[in-house]
């Protein structure tokens, strides 16, 4: 059976007694060892020098009462017991220097000693600098029970399971906040936000987030501020910026602040954005469209939390948070010398790339009946799908066919319309195919912008120069369909679905593997 060894301090206020009467009275220290159902095989004591007399007193007591328990003398100086760096730094030097055996049993007992050196002892037993359980013990007044009680706290909370239960439903409600509520099926993205949801409770280094416009970069900046000023982690307000509409003096203006007369219209003093975020959340969306001067200015805000208003000279402070968002890719801004490096280096600390909504196909359905629900708030009407009129929605939302180029905008744009438009509680079948038609429509010139890119992230220069003109927005279609389905044969049966028809055997795949065989490219090419 292991030994049993306490390490504590020396209680020189509630340790004190000289008297025959102080057995008469509850002393943390001696008492703990008066427990029959806690021997204490060594006791190391912490105290300091001009204590002395206090120690040798609380030894020979102990000794008295529990013979088995061999009592240490362990010397600690500190100037100031309420200073938390020099008490902290004292214990760890005797922690790191103390010689922990593997067949020992250790306490830290967590009831003597300055606030200040509870928190320390506490800190360094959580940290597993002392290898131990906390002991605590209190008087208890009602029985007159000398001894007092005692309760041991083992600090490996997995042992714990309500508490683990407790923290576990507590991270699960802060995710559920990032997602605005809704249920999300998509296993990459709840990924996504549960390691979101750690850094906002954990970092507060910025954040970088990615994606396509409309994924919903602007909407999580906002929700992430509340979570953060729900745990009280930040006490400011949350401001939001776009940088596409920042430009010249406005946008050193907006950002920093300036000073009157500092340029024409200048009329008075202004604090700036990073000022009014001071203790708050800045969020700087398409941090891509700031300007080189703006970039080295938020770069030495972000650095030394100090910037200079346009036309001062003094500088100003702010400590903020950030979190900046971008449809850009950024490294390609930096080699093309619009994006400073040393920016870029500072602000992706984290960085997090959301998916567009045509990638999240399993989250579509629930999306939709939050778009709903937002009808209803604004509009005072809830209104639903019949059974047929959702499936046939949900098929083409969900299908090769939906570009969905403004991703969650589009969406919510989507069932806004057919929300408007039905003469009944029911959005029916006949309303989706209306708003299908006009779907397709939109995203029709949309499309072809994006095939233009596909085309040269596949091809080189050299590649698309030997491709008629006539060729090139029918390959690029090709490749876009290519990498929207789950299979080359979904893909043949979306490309060739009118002259299928026409066809007693149709093999699709085959036909389509030739095609792209023409001009150098495969299924697996495209998909890897």
């Amino acid at each position: 059976m292991k030994k049993k060894v306490v390490l504590g301090l020396l209680g020189v206020s509630l340790d004190m007694g000289t008297r025959e009467n102080r057995w008469e009275k509850w002393r943390p220290t001696v008492s703990l060892c008066q427990h029959e159902d806690l021997i204490i095989d060594r006791y190391e004591l912490l105290y300091q020098q001009r204590f002395n007399n206090l120690a040798k007193t609380v030894t020979k007591d102990i000794e008295s009462i529990s013979p088995e328990t061999e009592v240490v003398h362990s010397l600690i100086e500190m100037r100031d017991p309420w200073d938390f760096e020099e008490v902290y730094g004292c214990l760890h030097d005797f922690a790191r220097n103390y010689d922990f055996k593997d067949d020992e049993e250790y306490y830290v007992h967590i009831t003597t000693g300055t606030h200040v050196a509870q928190i320390c002892l506490f800190l360094l037993t959580e940290s597993y600098h002392f290898p131990a359980k906390l002991i605590q013990s209190s008087p208890d007044k009602k029985k007159k029970n000398y001894a007092g009680t005692y309760t041991i706290i083992d600090l490996d909370l997995s042992r714990y399971d309500k508490l683990a239960n407790r923290f576990l439903v507590e991270a699960v409600e802060s995710q559920d906040l990032l997602k605005a509520g809704i249920s999300t099926k998509d296993r990459k993205f709840n990924e996504l936000i549960e390691q979101i949801e750690k850094v906002s409770m954990r970092s507060q280094a910025p954040i970088l987030l990615t994606g396509p416009t409309g994924a919903g970069k602007s909407q999580l900046a906002q929700k992430i501020y509340e979570l953060r000023k729900q745990k009280n982690k930040l006490q400011g307000n949350f401001v939001e910026v776009n940088c596409a509409t920042l430009r010249g003096d406005a946008a050193m203006s907006t950002l920093f602040g300036h000073k009157k007369g500092s340029f024409t219209g200048a009329s008075n003093d202004r604090a700036g954005l990073l000022k009014e975020a001071e203790n708050g959340l800045l969020f700087l969306d398409e941090i891509g469209e700031l300007g080189l001067d703006e970039q080295a200015m938020l770069l030495r805000a972000l650095e030394d939390k100090t910037f200079l208003p346009l036309g001062s000279d003094t500088p100003v402070k702010s400590e903020f948070q950030l979190i900046c968002g971008t449809n850009r890719k950024l490294h390609e801004s930096v080699r093309n010398k619009t994006f400073r490096d040393d920016l870029l280096a500072r602000i992706n600390i984290w960085d997090f790339e959301l998916p567009g909504l045509k990638d999240r196909a399993a989250d579509i359905a629930p999306n939709i009946d939050h778009e709903l629900q937002k009808f209803a708030a604004l509009s005072g009407n809830l209104l639903r799908f019949t059974v047929e009129s959702k499936k046939e929605y949900l098929n083409f939302a969900t299908s090769a066919e939906a570009v969905w180029a403004g991703n969650f905008r589009d969406l919510n744009a989507s069932i806004h319309r057919m929300s408007t438009l039905a003469d009944t509680a029911r959005i029916s079948v006949d309303d989706v195919h209306a708003e299908i038609s006009l779907l397709k429509k939109k995203w029709l010139h949309t499309g072809k912008e994006e095939q233009v890119f596909q085309l040269e992230e596949f091809l080189s220069e050299e590649q698309i120069a030997a491709i008629d003109p006539f060729d090139r927005p029918q390959l690029a279609n090709v490749i876009r369909v290519c990498k929207e389905s789950k299979s080359l044969s979904q893909a043949g049966r979306t490309l060739f679905s009118v002259s299928r028809l026409t066809k007693k055997v149709s093999n699709d795949s085959d036909r389509l593997r030739k095609y792209l065989a023409k001009f150098g490219l495969s299924w697996d090419g495209l998909n890897t």
